[in-house]
């Protein structure tokens, strides 16, 4: 098995796959000092060396040189060592060659085996790396398999599953069908790596974008969000520092043609594009389009809006079940309460009018006070009428 062929495929792997030969032999040679053990059951350590350069391999079973012996079969004392060879020292090891005429079956079982998987390996290795760069954007690929609810695609011959809640409500897949997808995540799992990609994701959105606007992609407009209920509406938020640029119709493109591709491949999803703006005051009262706005009142401490709307446009502004409103919100980041125009002012009558009572509820105990305070000074206080009846009274007597 080990001869000037079995090298010369070695040779030949490196140069198709990319994978160095030492890759391989250094598998093998682990691989097969494990076989041997478990053939010949020695508890002796052993070594396996390929040398390419005789295309011929060596066994060889060792001692490594301790101070103090704990495992008798694959140690050896430094003082047993030096009556072998006194310029042995500790860590040093002592090598016995095995005759290895009989172990060319064991190779032959093994080679192929080791191989093939230390292969598997290695793609798998070079297929994570590959795609670790990839996390997070957007991939076009294969249908391979559909097992219930849950579809395998492949990327890169590696399969990535798409399972039920990242798949939007009217998809439709078949084995064959290339699709894109977005790479939600990847990590390195004990039989490979882990691919799971998305179609709900709002970074599908977003690249699916970046893809189709080349203002987008070159930088000249900028998205500064994406949230969505992914097959139903999206609401993204876009801006452009070029005063020349119109954001919004960038994204849009001549006629509609841009965003309308992108609604096709999410199935009818709504897409609503709005142009961010730094005051939030502002930002907010677009977010709820297309409902119109009247005004919006904030609290920053609490990031709050009180959002006020003509009453026709309330049931615009919030949305089947909430939905716009909702989306506003996330968009924004912000608590949005939306009231119609006419409870808002009812509201504001109301506050005033308590507002009003409790003015005059305090002013009331004030002017009571005041009365209280002129009537015990008029009865302390004799008039000058009195004093001169006094006075008079004292004279005639």
């Amino acid at each position: 098995m080990v001869n000037k062929e079995f090298f010369a495929a070695l040779d030949d792997l490196e140069r198709e796959k990319k994978i160095p030969k030492q890759v391989f032999i250094d598998a093998l040679q682990d691989a097969l000092a494990l076989a041997y053990k478990k053939q010949y059951g020695t508890p002796k350590a052993i070594e396996v060396l390929l040398l390419p350069e005789r295309s011929a391999i060596k066994i060889n079973a060792y001692l490594t040189v301790v101070e103090e012996v704990e495992d008798k079969d694959t140690q050896i004392s430094l003082e047993d060592a030096k009556l072998i060879d006194k310029k042995y020292k500790v860590g040093d090891r002592i090598t016995e060659e095995i005759d290895s005429k009989e172990f060319g079956r064991i190779v032959a079982q093994n080679a192929q085996q080791v191989i093939m998987q230390k292969l598997r390996d290695v793609e798998n290795s070079v297929a994570y790396e590959e795609l670790a760069e990839k996390e997070g954007d957007l991939l076009t690929c294969v249908v391979r398999r559909i097992d219930g609810k849950y579809v395998y695609v492949e990327i890169k011959k590696l399969e990535a599953t798409l399972a039920p809640n990242d798949q939007l409500p009217n998809d439709k897949f078949f084995v064959g069908e290339r699709i894109k997808v977005y790479v939600r995540r990847i990590r390195q799992g004990s039989r490979g790596p882990m691919i799971q990609v998305s179609r709900t994701a709002p970074g599908f959105v977003r690249k699916l974008f970046e893809a189709e606007v080349p203002e987008i992609k070159s930088g000249q407009v900028s998205i500064m969000g994406v949230v969505r209920e992914p097959g139903f509406r999206t609401k993204m938020a876009v801006y452009s520092e070029d005063p020349n640029i119109d954001a919004v119709g960038a994204c849009v493109g001549n006629r509609g043609l841009r965003v309308s591709s992108i609604v096709a491949e999410l199935g009818g999803e709504k897409i609503e594009i709005i142009p961010w703006c730094e005051d939030m005051l502002e930002f907010i009262a677009r977010a709820l389009s297309p409902a119109k706005v009247i005004m919006v009142e904030a609290n920053e401490f609490e990031r709050s809006a009180k959002v006020v709307v003509k009453d026709d446009m309330l049931s615009l502004a919030i949305g089947r079940d909430g939905q716009n409103a909702r989306l506003a919100a996330r968009l924004t980041g912000w608590k949005i309460d939306v009231r119609p125009y006419s409870a808002y002012m009812k509201q504001k009558a109301e506050e005033e009018a308590a507002a009003e009572e409790e003015a005059a509820a305090e002013e009331a105990p004030a002017v009571e006070d005041t009365a209280d305070a002129v009537e015990t000074a008029a009865a302390a206080e004799p008039t000058d009428g009195a004093e001169a009846v006094t006075d008079a009274d004292t004279t005639e007597e």
